[in-house]
């Protein structure tokens, strides 16, 4: 593991991941929310530890996913609409799309420093600032009144369609696996700030062998506060100039192979349909 990113050295959730594991003998087959080109290694990996289970990458499964933006509750599609009529009002690579899922909880005082980092960059930006999530004794977060001006701040959005907006240029992002493979899926760069288990892990990939991210944060167990001016800084150097080309290149081949992946013939298109008809047998 890259010492760029740290773990807390033990938690609940590894433990739970590492019963997981053990159950993984008992299945037939296990479907993943990857694809083969993208972890080819970890998938192999994983096939030599269980030889007897199917490792079957089947993703990104939201782009096999068959759904379209009438699937939206009415509740939402008002604020859907503004999300995407303000990206259209916006020039290509302009936003810094700002997200940091339903589970992980940032602190207040980290959500002002990255307020006044992006304040001071001068980008323009689409910031989901979600309530806490019931049974949590947490505040919600509360943005510097000053930064309104320059950007859209809501409490939820269509974020498969907002990543694939030209608009975006960046998803500075807490780096969980639907996120992450979201990002990747779609070509755009990831600024990283994980928090906790797997989040960390994702960051380095994202950073160190897929080529589309930069560092903000170590994690959660670095008990530190990333400043406005290293924000400032990272979110730069995700939009603009030459390693921001670098990142955009690598992030649109990405995107190219997990097109591909889920086409006519691709191999996750192979897989779930192996999978298929190995149930139909199984059941008939």
């Amino acid at each position: 593991m890259s010492s760029r990113f740290l773990h807390k050295p033990t938690t609940s959730l590894a433990d739970l991941i590492l019963q997981q594991i053990e159950r993984l003998p008992k299945a037939f087959c296990v479907l993943i929310d990857t694809f083969e080109e993208l972890e080819r290694d970890i998938i192999e990996n994983m096939s030599q530890l269980c030889p007897e289970v199917i490792i079957s990458p089947i993703g990104p499964l939201f782009m096999m996913a068959k759904t379209t933006s009438s699937d939206i509750r009415g509740d939402i599609s008002d604020s859907v609409n503004q999300c995407m009529e303000w990206l259209d009002s916006k020039d290509p690579s302009s936003v810094v799309y700002i997200s940091f899922g339903t589970v992980a909880h940032v602190k207040q005082e980290q959500i002002e420093e990255i307020a006044h980092g992006l304040l001071n960059s001068g980008l323009s930006f689409l910031w989901v600032v979600r309530p806490p999530m019931e049974g949590l004794s947490l505040e919600p977060h509360v943005l510097p009144r000053e930064i309104e001006e320059n950007g859209m701040i809501v409490e939820w959005c269509p974020q498969e369609r907002v990543l694939a907006h030209p608009a975006v240029a960046c998803f500075l992002s807490h780096c969980g696996w639907n996120s992450t493979i979201e990002a990747l899926s779609s070509g755009v760069p990831v600024v990283c700030l994980p928090q906790w288990g797997d989040q960390v892990t994702n960051a380095v990939y994202l950073v160190d062998v897929f080529k589309t991210g930069v560092r903000l944060g170590r994690g959660e167990a670095d008990e530190k506060i990333v400043s406005r001016e290293v924000v400032e800084e990272k979110l730069l150097e995700a939009t603009v100039g030459e390693k921001a080309v670098e990142l955009r290149e690598n992030a649109r081949r990405w995107k190219k192979e997990a097109e591909t992946t889920v086409g006519y013939g691709g191999s996750s298109d192979k897989n779930f349909g192996e999978f298929v008809d190995k149930l139909v047998a199984n059941i008939w």
